[in-house]
């Protein structure tokens, strides 16, 4: 599913490629999958830190609470930190947060809790979106900033640019 920042209301649509309904061919998912309201990764704008202009498409959320939530569900998170998926040469940010009423949420306030607390929970996240698309027949994804997770005032700050790009595409809408 994805938000269709073409249309009136950009309203959440099955993504399309190529005219075709488009699955994931690499398996499910490891965490809950969203995006951020009001953000936009506008593909006119080339980030310094990564060298890539965006996806055109809000900021994904990876959530990595001990619950499943169910597609469509709006929760509020808590941000830990981010990291920059340069995905067929765009800038893909990957938020990685924490649904605020999650059983860990009172310990999780960084990348650095989440490395202590979760062992291993990031290296998932980076392996999973690195290769997702091999199994479409494309080339692995790689990484701006070394590959690490960013802070959590990083990941802010990227939120409070998208959000910028985002009220732009209102007012040319």
């Amino acid at each position: 599913m994805e938000v269709a920042v073409d249309e009136d209301s950009h309203p959440i649509k099955q993504d399309l490629k190529k005219g075709e309904l488009r699955f994931l061919k690499h398996g499910k998912k490891l965490y809950n999958y969203g995006f951020f309201p009001q953000t936009w990764e506008d593909p006119k704008f080339v980030h310094p830190d990564t060298k890539h202009p965006g996806d055109n498409d809000p900021i994904d959320v990876i959530e990595i609470g001990s619950k499943v939530t169910e597609r469509g569900t709006i929760r509020p998170v808590k941000v830990l930190g981010c990291l920059a998926l340069i995905d067929e040469g765009e800038t893909d940010w990957k938020v990685i947060a924490i649904d605020v009423e999650d059983v860990l949420a009172p310990i999780l306030h960084t990348v650095a809790d989440v490395e202590r607390e979760l062992p291993g929970t990031i290296s998932k996240i980076r392996e999973w979106y690195r290769v997702y698309k091999v199994a479409e027949g494309k080339q692995a994804n790689e990484y701006a900033l070394g590959g690490l997770a960013a802070s959590r005032e990083y990941a802010t700050e990227v939120i409070l640019e998208t959000h910028q790009h985002w009220k732009a595409l209102q007012i040319k809408s």
